[in-house]
C-alpha cells in the first residue's frame, strides 16, 4: 500500500541522507529580500570599487594586474553620476602623487551628498580635483561643456611620463559635451533627440556622438597620448560594453562619415541637418589629426570595469545564502519590454511552486520569450533545471537573481519608473499562487535608488497583491494604463511594499529577485 510523504524544509528529505541542514532565520522573507538588494547596492558603491580595485604599493600602484610606477606624475579626470565618491577614494589612496584633477559630476551632486551624511563621498578640503556641476536635468549644459573643455586641455598637456586616471560611471556622456568645432551643443544635442524620438537604437546614437565629439569615442585616450591611461569604469550598460559606456571616450573606435550618413539617412534626417554638421562629416577620414600620433598604441590604455550588475548578483547571491537562500543568478542582461519579463517570472514562479511536475507547456513559453527579454536559452534551461531538482530534492527555500533593464511603453501621464511597474506586474502574473510563507516573493528594484520620477527605487510583492488592491478599491488596470505604479504602490497598504534605500550614490542599473519558498515533495514509497 502506498505511503504519501510530505517533506519540508525544516525536516529536509537531505538530511535524511546525510546532507547539510538548511539555514534557519527568523526574519520575514519580505525582510529578507530587502537585506539582498542592500548587499547588491553596497557591493558596488563608488569608493568600494575603487578600494578594491587599486592597490597602492609604496611608490607604485596595482590596477588589474599591471603595475605602474607613481612619480608626481598622476593626473586625474573623471565624468558620471558616481564619480564624485570614486574621486574621493582614489585621492585617498593615491593622492599624495596627484598634479591636478578635473571631474564632471551632476548638478547639485555635493550639496545632496553632505544633506544625507555621505561625507566619505567628498573631497577633502585641500583637494586638487576641480569639480564642475553640470548636466542639469541630467542634459548636457553650458557647464558641463566648461568642465569637458578642461578635461580636454588637462588631457592634451600630457607627456610620455605622465600617468591619466580616468573615473567613468553611469550618466558620464551628458556629463563630457565637447562637439567638433562648429558643432554647438545644442545642435548635437538637437540631432541626438531627433534620433532618439524616430526610434534609433543606443548604438545608432552612439555612432553620431561619437562622430560628432572631440572626446568619446577614444576621443580622450587620443588627446591624452603619449602618456599611459588608466581608466576605472563603474558600468551601467548590459554587457558592459566599454565603448557604449559614457560613449568609450578611452576606448578606441574609428567612426567613418558614410557609417554616421547612413544612420541620418535612415531616420531621414539628412536634409534638415545644420551646415555646421555637413562640415565636419564632410571632413576625410580618420579623423584624428594634429601633431599627435594618429596609430595611439593600445598598450598606452587600461580599461577596466571595477563595477557592474554582475559584481552586484554575485555580492547578493553572497548575501542570500548567508539568510537561509540557495541562490541562483538567471542573468544580468534581462531587457525588453516589461510585460513580457514580467510573464517570464510570472511563468518561473508557476514552474517553481509546482508540486507536481509543472506541465511542459510553462518551460516552452519561457524558452520563447527568452529572446524577447534578452536571456539565452542556456541560462533558462539551466535555471529551470535548477528550480526543478530544488523542488524534487527538498533543498529548501530559493533566491533567483537577475539584473538588467527592461522597458516602459509610456501610454499614461502617472508617476512610477520600469522597477515598480514591473513588481506590479509580476504581482498580477502570480496571483493565482499560495501566499507568503508558502508561496513566493518579488523585488524589483533600481541600484542608483530612484525609479523613475520618484523616491523609491522600486517595490516588492506577492500573490496577494491582487486581493489586496481590490479590498482597497485599487483598479489595477488603471494604474498600469496611466503608468502609475508609484501612486498605486503608495496607496496600496500605506506604502509598506515600496522600496525606498534613500540616495545610493551609485548605479548598475536594476536588480530583480524571485524567492521560491520549501515546496512540500511527495514521494510515492511502495
Amino acid at each position: 500500500m502506498a505511503r504519501v510523504l510530505s517533506l519540508f524544509w525544516r525536516h529536509p528529505f537531505l538530511a535524511l541522507v546525510g546532507r547539510k541542514k538548511q539555514t534557519f532565520c527568523k526574519m520575514s522573507i519580505d525582510s529578507r529580500a530587502r537585506k539582498v538588494f542592500a548587499a547588491a547596492v553596497e557591493a558596488v558603491q563608488p569608493d568600494t570599487v575603487v578600494r578594491q580595485s587599486v592597490e597602492r604599493k609604496e611608490d607604485s600602484v596595482i590596477i588589474d594586474g599591471h603595475k605602474f610606477t607613481l612619480k608626481h606624475n598622476l593626473h586625474l579626470v573623471g565624468f558620471g553620476k558616481a564619480v564624485l565618491g570614486m574621486a574621493a577614494e582614489a585621492e585617498r589612496i593615491i593622492g599624495d602623487h596627484l598634479v591636478k584633477g578635473i571631474i564632471s559630476v551632476p548638478h547639485g551632486i555635493q550639496q545632496t551628498l553632505q544633506q544625507h551624511g555621505k561625507d566619505h563621498l567628498l573631497l577633502k578640503e585641500n583637494t586638487r580635483i576641480k569639480v564642475i556641476e553640470g548636466a542639469k536635468h541630467n542634459l548636457p549644459d553650458a557647464d558641463a561643456q566648461k568642465a569637458a573643455e578642461g578635461i580636454k586641455q588637462l588631457a592634451s598637456e600630457l607627456t610620455e611620463k605622465d600617468l591619466l586616471l580616468v573615473l567613468i560611471s553611469g550618466g558620464g556622456s551628458a556629463l563630457l559635451p565637447a562637439p567638433i568645432s562648429p558643432i554647438s551643443l545644442q545642435e548635437k544635442l538637437d540631432v541626438t533627440r531627433k534620433l532618439a524620438a524616430a526610434g534609433a537604437t543606443i548604438q545608432e546614437l552612439n555612432t553620431v556622438r561619437r562622430a560628432l565629439s572631440v572626446l568619446k569615442g577614444g576621443g580622450l585616450a587620443h588627446l591624452a597620448h603619449p602618456a599611459q591611461v588608466v581608466a576605472l569604469i563603474l558600468s551601467d550598460v548590459i554587457g558592459d560594453p566599454l565603448d557604449l559606456i559614457a560613449s568609450g571616450p578611452t576606448v578606441h573606435g574609428e567612426v567613418w562619415p558614410e557609417e554616421v550618413l547612413s544612420v541620418l539617412d535612415r531616420y531621414k534626417l539628412l536634409n534638415s541637418l545644420p551646415a555646421s554638421l555637413k562640415d565636419v562629416l564632410g571632413r576625410p577620414s580618420p579623423r584624428w589629426k594634429g601633431n599627435k600620433d594618429v596609430t595611439d598604441k593600445s598598450e598606452h590604455v587600461l580599461n577596466v570595469v571595477i563595477g557592474s550588475n554582475s559584481i552586484a548578483l554575485t555580492c547578493a547571491s553572497r548575501r542570500a545564502r548567508e539568510l537561509g537562500f540557495r541562490p541562483v543568478v538567471l542573468s544580468p542582461g534581462v531587457c525588453g519590454d516589461v510585460r513580457s519579463v514580467s510573464r517570464l517570472y510570472g511563468l518561473l514562479a508557476q514552474f517553481a511552486c509546482s508540486q507536481q511536475e509543472p506541465p511542459p507547456e510553462i518551460a516552452a513559453e519561457v524558452l520563447r520569450l527568452g529572446p524577447e527579454v534578452g536571456v539565452e536559452s542556456w541560462d533558462l534551461c539551466r535555471t529551470m533545471q535548477v528550480l526543478s531538482k530544488e523542488r524534487t530534492e527538498g533543498w529548501g527555500a530559493t533566491c533567483l537573481l537577475a539584473g538588467g533593464e527592461p522597458t516602459v511603453e509610456l501610454t499614461g501621464k502617472g508617476r512610477g519608473g520600469r522597477n515598480q511597474e514591473l513588481a506590479l506586474r509580476v504581482g498580477l502574473e502570480m496571483k493565482d499562487l499560495e501566499l507568503p510563507p508558502n508561496g513566493p516573493v518579488f523585488l524589483s528594484g533600481g541600484t542608483d535608488g530612484q525609479d523613475g520620477p520618484t523616491e523609491a527605487a522600486g517595490a516588492i510583492t506577492d500573490s496577494g497583491l491582487y486581493e489586496e488592491a481590490q479590498a482597497q478599491g485599487l483598479d489595477i488596470n488603471s494604474f498600469l494604463t496611466n503608468n502609475d505604479s508609484y501612486t498605486f504602490f503608495s496607496h496600496l497598504s500605506a506604502g509598506q511594499r515600496l522600496l525606498v534605500p534613500g540616495l545610493t550614490c551609485t548605479n548598475v542599473m536594476d536588480v530583480h529577485m524571485l524567492i521560491i519558498p520549501s515546496i512540500p515533495i511527495n514521494i510515492r514509497l511502495d
